[in-house]
């Protein structure tokens, strides 16, 4: 088993990581101090991570993408990770997959400007009722002439303020079982009856937005359903499980940078006349979080090499997003520990990196989830 990296890959992680310590660190401080990423400052970072060929890696050469397979956009994902999230996430972007399930008029449409750089997506899902149980949305698409009309409320959408379209799912029908059947549809913001407001405060992420989006009684055309109607959830779980991957590579990033940061100051730092990383109350924690941060990182990429196989599961895919951000949190909290009291203080990237760690085990689905995914498909198999 050869766990080397091809040159191809070396290369681009050292563009990306040159990239980001560049054209990305320098900004953290501004958007941690006034909590936006200003619109110049974005399309100045996205018109030269474009020229760097870093814009929509994660979608294939034959429709403009850098190509990148799954093990190889992870170890993208990582390095952008160490970031701050709102400016690698609103300047180096990567549009979601499933817009690769549309037609080609969908594709010209909406997938193509996104990888252009010209449009940019976002994804509803959640609900004030329905956030892990999908089958409880409220929100209903209903059939009107030869088109549809769609009312409800999602909330806790990421990216609606710089995004120009929405993926939505709604529900559609109802099975033989009486279950909701939900669809997929693709709608512009500026469509009428699409309202969006401010979303929550939210202590992770300073610069990253979440917003409440209201649909009422918006008339859309039948070109404007993904996918076939009734599948919305296969949909998003054939084309979505990849973010969750997303999720636990940048992960890595931000546990590697805090940790490098920990070992620079258990080895700069003395007390009692030697260095603090010769106490094994502090040289522990950095075999820990080392251990730990290596036992995420072999797990996200299996997984991901089994997702480029076509064999990857859903449990492979949780496992790996479960360990990765509780990981992070682990290591996020000891690093402040070993740091003491500047570990807190606002002149060290760890005590944003600890915020926003917490957020991690919520979103693209909550640690239970995960688990309750994992220990499913130890069960199903003997029939439990």
């Amino acid at each position: 088993m050869d766990f080397g990296l091809t040159d191809e890959q070396r290369s681009i992680v050292e563009v990306t990581r040159a990239f980001v310590e560049r054209e990305l660190y320098p900004h953290e401080e501004e958007v941690e101090r006034t909590g936006v990423v200003r619109p110049d400052l974005a399309n100045q970072i996205r018109a030269k991570a474009i020229a760097a060929g870093l814009y929509a890696a994660n979608m294939p050469e034959q429709v403009g993408g850098a190509g990148l397979d799954t093990v190889t956009w992870m170890l993208f994902e990582k390095e952008l990770g160490k970031a701050s999230y709102a400016l690698h996430y609103t300047c180096v972007a990567r549009p979601s997959n499933i817009l690769l399930a549309g037609t080609e008029a969908q594709r010209e449409r909406f997938l193509y400007p996104c990888v252009r750089g010209e449009r940019v997506d976002c994804l509803a899902m959640t609900e004030p009722e329905a956030g892990s149980d999908m089958r409880g949305m409220r929100t209903r698409a209903v059939r009107d002439g030869d088109g549809w009309r769609i009312r409800g409320t999602k909330h806790f959408i990421s990216h609606v303020a710089e995004a120009d379209f929405v993926i939505l799912i709604a529900v559609t029908g109802t099975d033989a079982a009486g279950r909701a059947e939900m669809s997929t549809f693709l709608v512009d913001l500026d469509t009428p009856g699409v309202a969006t407001h401010d979303g929550y405060r939210n202590v992770s992420h300073r610069g990253y937005s979440n917003s409440v989006l209201d649909f009422d009684d918006v008339r859309v055309g039948a070109d404007a359903l993904l996918g076939e109607e009734g599948r919305g959830l296969e949909l998003a779980g054939t084309w979505l499980g990849s973010t969750r991957l997303q999720v636990a590579a940048s992960c890595l990033g931000r546990a590697e940078r805090a940790l490098a940061l920990s070992i620079a100051h258990a080895a700069n730092r003395r007390q009692f006349g030697q260095p603090i990383g010769r106490f094994q109350g502090v040289g522990f924690k950095l075999a820990d979080m080392q251990t730990e941060l290596q036992a995420a990182e072999l797990m996200t990429l299996y997984a991901a090499w089994k997702y480029d196989q076509g064999i990857a599961t859903d449990a492979d895919i949780a496992m790996a997003k479960l360990k990765s951000t509780e990981m992070l949190a682990m290591v996020a909290d000891e690093a402040i520990q070993i740091h003491g009291g500047m570990g807190l203080m606002d002149e060290l990237p760890l005590e944003r990196i600890w915020r926003d760690a917490r957020i991690e085990r919520i979103w693209d689905g909550t640690s239970e989830i995960q688990r309750h995914i994992i220990c499913r498909s130890q069960l199903r198999p003997l029939g439990a």
